[in-house]
């Protein structure tokens, strides 16, 4: 098979013009007087430390090639769909899930198939028609060398971590749950949150977005960057049509609400980015994204669920 040569220069300009994206975006949030730690926590964690340590746990990795036929037409055609979703589907069409039932369990689940059928389903749809390969998308690769280590590392520490700093543990605490609810809900919890963001996230973003961006731009290092900002704005029109004051990274300023999610955001998707660029496993990073929420949305869970 001949081998393409990536222009060094090429790599380090993406890595150099997302660093300036992130780092103008933080500046942002700064002289608007937001909190602008958050960003620096999460690139000095997630972009940086944890970021590296995949490198390191994935080193023996060698990840099978995703065939993608016609990169630019395929790259555009993503990207579009992506335009359109940002705005009609993360803008509108989940404030119209939450509004269509009452909160509780049916609202839920029509949550999770709108977003199953557009994050996963469309996409496909929209593979097919260009005659792309879907297969190898969904490939585990469980047992290649690269998928165990950084699970099970990756995992414990994020656990861990997410412990320490988030107030999940007191939030859960003060429901007073039982051993036995427990024993249903947090692996109920888990599954449901592997499938509702860290199958959906992770296809769209990872496996159907960045492989194009991989193709088109030639750079596996170039695609985890400019995937990771495509990331983060995608979530823009979402939060500033859908949020409102208090919750994280909201404001009146559209400039400002992007500013936060390059600057917050980002970083996270940098993580995600190098797991599937070192391995190609969607199982990887969907059980990862899922024990990153795990906590947070557990309390939730419970009380959503065993009402």
């Amino acid at each position: 098979m001949p081998t393409i040569t990536v222009p060094r220069g090429r790599t380090a300009a993406l890595i150099a013009a997302y660093a300036a994206c992130w780092a103008a975006a933080t500046a942002y949030l700064a002289v608007k007087g937001a909190d602008w730690s958050f960003p620096l926590i999460s690139m000095g964690v997630f972009g940086l430390a944890l970021s590296g340590l995949a490198v390191l746990l994935t080193r023996r990795a060698k990840p099978p090639p995703v065939p993608v036929p016609r990169p630019v037409l395929e790259f555009w055609a993503v990207l579009g769909f992506l335009a359109v979703y940002a705005v009609g589907f993360l803008g509108y069409g989940m404030g119209w899930a939450r509004q269509a039932l009452p909160a509780g369990p049916g609202q839920e689940s029509l949550v999770l198939g709108l977003k199953l059928a557009v994050h996963v389903g469309l996409p496909v749809l929209l593979l097919l028609a260009l005659r792309a390969p879907v297969r190898p998308l969904f490939a585990a690769h469980a047992g290649r060398a690269g998928f165990w280590p950084p699970l099970i590392a990756l995992g414990v520490i994020l656990l861990g971590l997410l412990a320490v700093v988030s107030p999940s543990l007191k939030e859960l605490s003060a429901l007073h749950p039982t051993a036995g609810l427990l024993a249903w809900a947090a692996p109920a919890a888990f599954v449901w949150l592997a499938l509702e963001a860290g199958l959906c996230e992770e296809f769209l973003y990872r496996a159907v977005l960045q492989t194009r961006l991989s193709a088109v731009l030639r750079s596996e290092a170039g695609a985890v960057v400019i995937g990771a900002l495509i990331f983060a704005l995608a979530h823009a029109p979402g939060l500033f049509l859908r949020g409102e004051p208090g919750t994280d990274g909201y404001s009146t300023d559209p400039l400002q609400v992007a500013a936060f999610t390059v600057a917050s955001l980002s970083p996270i998707a940098l993580l995600f980015g190098t797991l599937w660029a070192r391995t190609r496993s969607l199982l990887l990073v969907v059980l990862l994204h899922a024990t990153v929420d795990i906590l947070p949305n557990l309390p939730e869970f419970i009380g959503t669920w065993a009402r």
